[in-house]
């Protein structure tokens, strides 16, 4: 088979991929993850169950893609601001705020995407510790951008990003996020990242 042919056979392989993700996306976000399955997914594009288990092996492997995609999509947001203008102390609250409110529209207000998000976390999928690896490398980076811009104290770029990752996990995990809305004896969300901002930048 020359390069020509195999490009092609590649981009119909990933076209139906694509497909396949895009149909257990939407039935999941409709009926939610437990009430779906393969053979509802394979119905909904007009192919046989077989044909599914060409490209997935599993419903779990189907959704754990479907997880790797849509923390995709979080990290680029990550990505866009963290990379972006600003001192690193104006990225840094920029990030968490945003990051808060996407938690909050998308995987709360959208209960079946929720639904998704905490069987992922359950099972300890390798793509959500990859995930929390790659928002720390972020933020080591902008720590020590701040480090080197005087904004912060001098400190271990890494050690800090994890800290500050650790203590705005309220903001971002579904679950805690969830719990802690409708309490009132919780820091806020501007009070969490001034105090964090504000140890950065202690001697």
């Amino acid at each position: 088979m020359n390069e020509v042919a195999e490009n092609t056979v590649d981009l119909a392989r990933q076209e139906t991929v694509t497909r396949i993700l895009d149909s257990a996306e939407r039935l999941f976000r409709h009926y939610g993850y437990a009430k779906t399955n393969v053979a509802d997914i394979a119905r909904d594009l007009g192919m046989s169950p077989a044909n599914i288990y060409r490209f997935f092996a599993s419903k779990v492997e189907i959704h754990q893609a479907i997880c790797g995609r849509m923390l995709g999509a979080v990290y680029q947001m990550a990505c866009d601001v963290m990379r972006g203008p600003g001192s690193a102390e104006e990225r840094l609250r920029r990030y968490v705020h945003q990051q808060h409110q996407l938690t909050v529209d998308t995987l709360l207000d959208q209960q079946k995407v929720h639904e998704m998000v905490i069987v992922a976390m359950e099972r300890d999928w390798h793509v959500i510790e990859k995930h929390i690896d790659r928002i720390h490398d972020l933020m080591a980076e902008v720590i020590a951008e701040g480090i080197a811009a005087g904004e912060f104290a001098e400190q271990d770029p890494a050690v800090a990003a994890r800290c500050f990752g650790a203590a705005t996990v309220t903001l971002c995990h579904p679950q805690m996020v969830a719990q802690c809305l409708s309490k009132e004896n919780r820091a806020s969300t501007e009070e969490l990242v001034e105090f964090l901002i504000a140890a950065l930048k202690r001697n």
